[in-house]
């Protein structure tokens, strides 16, 4: 995985790479420990790093050891490629919550802030809803769009709901399905989409339009209605059936574009997408403005 990068932390450099066959960015652990503990050299950072390791192992941390890779980083110093210890976001919170440094505790925060609200949500789902939507406007998102938005994710929900009773296995199977569904209706799997919209680890239904978003939910839907008239059993029948319903919502999208004489799918990002809608508010308003005066 030759796609790195450097990030920043507090304008610390922190080397990273992303795989695009996992959708995971991975941390160099010693630049994160560098940067927390305010290490003066990288040796120093290393063997710190080497001395926590020690420790986490005999607190019975091995599996989250186990799981960390080695990949080859560009070295700060010399720019040739060394192996180092690398981690995923999990894994790299995990090992910040064993750090005694100040700059570690907005991380701990964040994550008790996380581990209390999803224990409510569990009590009163509804609450994850409201999160929801809060989250969406705050971020931009025009109230009608993230009520669409809410809309998917429950059409989503009732896809899944049936693939868990048809003999599907969560994980692996359903991205397979879900991409079946997509190149069906758009014409590109999953990760050809985002590669489109120029995302990473952004969710994909985040940054589609309205129109995106709704031929994506009567994808699903149909599908969802399908799987219940089909009763298809295991991952290859689902696929059948999920073929079928991404068909439907791409003869839709075609005779869309087919009227309209422009396409359906767009390359433009939630950022964007967002841009556009603001810009257009803006100009009624100035429209608006310039009629009262006149």
């Amino acid at each position: 995985m030759s796609n790195d990068k450097l990030q920043r932390f507090e304008d610390q450099p922190i080397r990273t790479v992303w795989d695009e066959e996992t959708e995971e960015w991975y941390f160099s652990v010693v630049d994160v420990v560098s940067v927390l503990t305010d290490q003066a050299t990288a040796r120093n950072a290393s063997t710190y790093w080497a001395v926590l390791k020690k420790r986490l192992k005999e607190e019975g941390a091995n599996q989250l050891l186990t799981n960390c890779k080695q990949l080859k980083l560009k070295s700060h110093k010399d720019g040739k490629r060394y192996l180092t210890d690398v981690a995923t976001t999990e894994q790299l919170l995990r090992i910040i919550q064993s750090i005694p440094s100040p700059k570690a505790e907005p991380f701990k925060l964040w994550l008790a802030q996380v581990g209390t609200e999803r224990i409510e949500e569990t009590i009163d789902p509804e609450q994850a809803i409201d999160r929801a939507l809060e989250t969406y406007l705050k971020k931009g998102y025009s109230p009608d769009w993230v009520h669409q938005r809410l809309l998917s994710i429950r059409v989503r929900k009732e896809l899944t709901d049936e693939w868990q009773t048809h003999g599907v296995e969560q994980g692996r199977e359903y991205a397979i399905l879900t991409d079946e569904i997509t190149r069906a209706w758009s014409g590109m799997n999953t990760r050809q989409y985002k590669r489109l919209k120029g995302l990473k680890k952004e969710n994909l239904r985040d940054n589609m339009s309205t129109l995106e978003l709704t031929l994506n939910m009567l994808a699903e839907a149909t599908t969802t209605e399908l799987t219940k008239t089909r009763n298809p059993q295991g991952l290859a029948e689902n696929q059948d059936v999920a073929r079928r319903g991404g068909r439907v919502a791409g003869d839709a999208r075609k005779a869309i574009e087919k009227e309209s004489g422009r396409p359906v799918i767009t390359s433009e990002n939630a950022a964007q997408l967002n841009t556009v809608v603001t810009a257009m508010i803006e100009d009624v308003a100035e429209a608006t403005e310039k009629d009262s005066k006149e």
